[in-house]
């Protein structure tokens, strides 16, 4: 039913005329939405589920144009450099109130499955997944067609990955250097981001899902601003201690890495964090966050300040139980060096320990009985945290039957890595 001052939207531009003065909206067609079978992962979403200010924040975000419109009822949206002509706007309800609020919002979805706009892809991610949305843009020179280079837009990638993975690392606690630490449950962490390219190959997209990756996103923010405010200083003071504290904000020699290898080669680059409308703002960060930009002249003080984490960062101390998948020696008697898989006591895949005699002799014992051991010492941060010294009071570790069981069938499985006294040196 609709009220007696309110127009009729119909369902098919036969049947009735649009809102007096508008044009027809882009995709307007009697039938509903529908995936496109060869990309089944932008199908438009259920319209009974759309909040009509959640797309229009959207369409703002991507850059579509607002072009009139019923103030306080509907509105008219236009692509990025589109005109307002026939076929190329959406018609979208400023509110669920709006009468035959599902149709007009199917039909919108419909326009921008249909839409060649590259825009309309990311709008439609974004509704489909309450996401925020971090960006990354480089200025490079054009290729023919405005195109970028495939090793410019490689370099890209692995910035932005890297960029990712520092934030992820920061998520599982602050350091100015993880190096193997953390790295598996940080990658881990990432698994559910979707990422968009755009056209030209100088910017990328990534959509963080809220329910799993909002931490990331609100750390990589606040690491960014961290780390503009700390070259700051640097380029005024030729100081370096904003990057000692930067580090509790998130920023790291992982972080630093990444912003280098964003910039390198380019005019200049910047990321923009932008929160999900449907989930709204985090505590603590803007509502609208301005990219943050980098130049070529803050590699020196990025790079400075990697060097630094690195040199700073402590040994940790601990205790790890691991099982033994090398061992080598130079000779028959004497000290040894073994790798050992971590199972407890460290966040690291692997670790290599040099041993005395008697220790070597423990872990290979454990080792051709199916059992791993423990061994204490400090995860020495020269190397990435891989490698074990001072290390003492090797023990064999009992475990269960499935687990010894599993341990003996690698045994058997990698006999060829296992080099005892005919082993070369490490």
């Amino acid at each position: 039913m609709h009220g007696p001052h309110t127009p009729h939207i119909p369902h098919s531009p036969r049947e009735h005329p649009r809102p007096t003065g508008e044009p027809p909206a882009a995709g307007w067609h009697p039938t509903a939405a529908r995936p496109d079978p060869a990309r089944p992962d932008t199908a438009p979403p259920d319209p009974a589920r759309i909040d009509p200010a959640v797309l229009s924040a959207l369409l703002a975000r991507h850059g579509w144009r607002r072009r009139g419109g019923a103030p306080g009822r509907y509105a008219r949206w236009t692509p990025p450099g589109g005109s307002a002509t026939v076929g190329t706007s959406l018609l979208v309800p400023d509110s669920r109130s709006f009468p035959d609020c599902d149709d007009l919002i199917g039909e919108a979805l419909t326009a921008l499955e249909r839409s060649s706009a590259p825009s309309a892809r990311e709008v439609l991610l974004g509704l489909t997944l309450a996401a925020d949305e971090i960006r990354w843009h480089r200025d490079v020179p054009q290729g023919p067609s405005g195109a970028a280079a495939w090793t410019v837009q490689e370099q890209l990638r692995t910035a932005a990955r890297q960029t990712l993975l520092a934030a992820a690392l920061a998520v599982r606690g602050r350091a100015g250097y993880y190096g193997a630490r953390h790295r598996r449950q940080a990658q881990a962490s990432l698994e559910g981001v979707l990422v968009a390219p755009a056209a030209g190959g100088r910017t990328l997209t990534a959509f963080a899902p809220v329910d799993t990756c909002r931490p990331i996103a609100v750390r990589l923010y606040h690491a960014l601003q961290a780390a503009r405010e700390a070259i700051d200083y640097q380029r005024a003071t030729g100081g370096m201690e904003a990057f000692d504290t930067a580090v509790q904000a998130g920023v790291s020699r992982e972080l630093t890495e990444a912003v280098i290898a964003l910039v390198r080669g380019s005019e200049g680059a910047r990321i923009a964090v932008e929160w999900s409308p449907a989930a709204g703002v985090p505590q603590g960060c803007a509502p609208r966050g301005e990219p943050v930009e980098f130049s070529p002249g803050d590699l020196p003080a990025l790079r400075e300040a990697g060097a630094r984490y690195l040199k700073d960062e402590p040994s940790v101390p601990v205790r790890i139980t691991g099982a033994v998948v090398r061992m080598r020696r130079s000779g028959p008697r004497g000290e040894g060096t073994v790798r050992l898989r971590v199972l407890a006591g460290a966040e690291v895949p692997h670790v290599r320990v040099a041993l005395d005699e008697d220790a070597y002799r423990t872990a290979g014992h454990a080792h051709l009985v199916g059992l791993p051991i423990r061994v204490v010492g400090r995860l020495e941060s020269r190397g990435g945290f891989r490698r074990l010294s001072d290390a003492s009071h090797v023990v064999p570790v009992q475990v269960d039957e499935a687990e010894r069981d599993r341990l003996m069938k690698s045994l058997y499985e990698n006999l060829d890595f296992f080099e005892d006294a005919c082993g070369s040196g490490d």
